[in-house]
């Protein structure tokens, strides 16, 4: 989750305003970048624990630790939260969750070499710390009562309002992690274009990146336990959100629909304003109960947004949220997926042809089925997701090859399909894999995931 908004502090005088704020997300083409953030949960190597905030194997002396490496911190209060070097920050999830939130880079030689660098240096810092650090999708282990809360004012209170919303919210919080992309549109028009499909799509790459099959040391009977406990977190501001595909959407459908999702914070002089509940739009008339009088800024607006919990997010970009964390090869796989379908005009009109008949209710039955069928999940038209896979990586592989983008050995993106590739043609998840091991080699237990699976 983001930190507060460091952007501007100039009053929003009305909606028209805050359309225009996503309107001024639009970029040529040549100006399109690529934004990858991946989250992985910080264990002891020698108890497989969790990682609290201080002592010498905590998140802070890790964040410490990082710092050698040119990184600048940033505080709350007395506690350091995040770092911050180049476009790139280094932050903390509520339940100790690392966070890499990268620059915006051109290419994806370039994000794949960010990711690698920062898991060396997680990795030389961990390893002297005695604490490694594990690529998947929910916690395998450890309770809720288990998992520590980091010193955020916002998680404060996101743990009070959540439980209101959700049986899940706090394991949203607590025990998850992900990996996302995050990308650009050159007008409303591309952007509805792509925001449709790739909202669609979202539970194809659920399925490829199914990653989360365990819940406190046993198999919870999902492929993607943390896609499955965001339908029950908050409706409020998670889902499908169908409206995307209703004639008309546009910047301004978007604003409406952030403007009705309740707030949880105003963050004023370093300290976060409990205003859960209360609503964006009376904010915008200066009738906000916790603020009575005072109305919203940009940086109000945007901490809000970071608020939102769809399948794909609008800011002044779009953010695929729909995979697992996952190891090293697929933490690069998965902006080469969506890159390859969305940076190529061909390659968007073809995976579009494949979804823009599909139903709101199509749309939902798969993203529920993905959870436990993951790619043996039945599509409209009656092929399976494998089949649906197979068809939508030779187009984002061929979005991938026109987009011509090469590394100093002279190879395209494409390669970064492979992982991928693997997966469909096997028929098998990352989830399917893990638990045969455990019903094998592993004799059912769950401590060696902290071994092969660790980065």
């Amino acid at each position: 989750m983001s930190g507060p908004s460091k952007g501007e502090a100039v009053e929003i005088a009305d909606k028209a305003q805050l359309v225009d704020f996503a309107g001024s997300g639009c970029k040529p083409r040549d100006k399109w970048r690529i934004g990858t953030e991946h989250e992985k949960f910080g264990f002891t190597l020698d108890t497989h624990e969790p990682l609290t905030y201080e002592g010498p194997k905590g998140i802070r002396t890790m964040l410490e630790g990082l710092q050698r490496f040119g990184w600048q911190p940033d505080y709350e209060g007395d506690n350091v939260i995040a770092l911050s070097k180049e476009g790139c920050s280094v932050s903390l999830e509520p339940g100790g969750q690392l966070e890499l939130s990268g620059a915006a880079v051109e290419n994806l030689h370039e994000t794949c070499s960010e990711v690698h660098t920062h898991l060396a240096q997680v990795r030389e810092v961990g390893d002297e710390m005695g604490v490694g650090f594990l690529g998947l999708g929910f916690s395998p282990k450890w309770t809720l009562g288990e998992t520590p809360m980091m010193p955020k004012g916002r998680y404060q209170i996101m743990k009070r309002y959540m439980p209101t919303r959700g049986q899940h919210g706090l394991d949203m919080m607590f025990r998850s992690c992900t990996v996302q992309v995050n990308l650009d549109y050159s007008s409303e028009a591309d952007m509805v274009k792509k925001f449709r499909t790739s909202l669609a799509l979202q539970p194809l790459a659920t399925a490829l990146f199914a990653n989360s099959p365990f819940t406190e040391g046993r198999p919870n009977g999902h492929l993607s336990h943390r896609s499955y406990i965001w339908t029950d977190t908050d409706p409020d501001r998670t889902g499908m959100i169908p409206f995307v595909f209703e004639e008309g959407f546009s910047f301004e459908r978007y604003v409406d629909y952030a403007l009705d999702v309740p707030m949880y914070f105003v963050y004023r002089d370093g300290i976060y304003l409990d205003v859960s509940g209360q609503s964006f739009r009376d904010f915008l008339a200066g009738k906000l109960p916790g603020l009575p009088g005072e109305k919203p800024n940009l940086a109000d607006w945007d901490n809000h947004l970071t608020t939102l919990f769809p399948e794909v997010r609008m800011k002044r970009f779009l953010e695929m949220r729909g995979a697992d964390g996952g190891p090293w090869r697929r933490l690069c796989a998965l902006p080469a997926l969506w890159v390859g379908l969305l940076y190529d005009d061909a390659a968007l009109e073809s995976a579009w042809e494949l979804v823009k008949n599909w139903t709101a209710e199509d749309r939902q039955r798969i993203r529920n089925d993905v959870i436990t069928h993951a790619l043996k999940t039945k599509m409209p038209d009656g092929r399976s997701m494998q089949a649906l896979a197979v068809d939508i990586l030779e187009i984002a592989s061929a979005g991938l090859e026109s987009r011509k983008r090469l590394d100093s050995f002279g190879e395209d993106e494409s390669h970064f399909l492979n992982a991928l590739k693997t997966i469909v043609k096997i028929g098998k998840t990352p989830a399917e894999e893990m638990l045969e091991r455990y019903h094998g080699a592993w004799k059912q237990k769950i401590d060696p995931v902290f071994a092969e699976y660790a980065y």
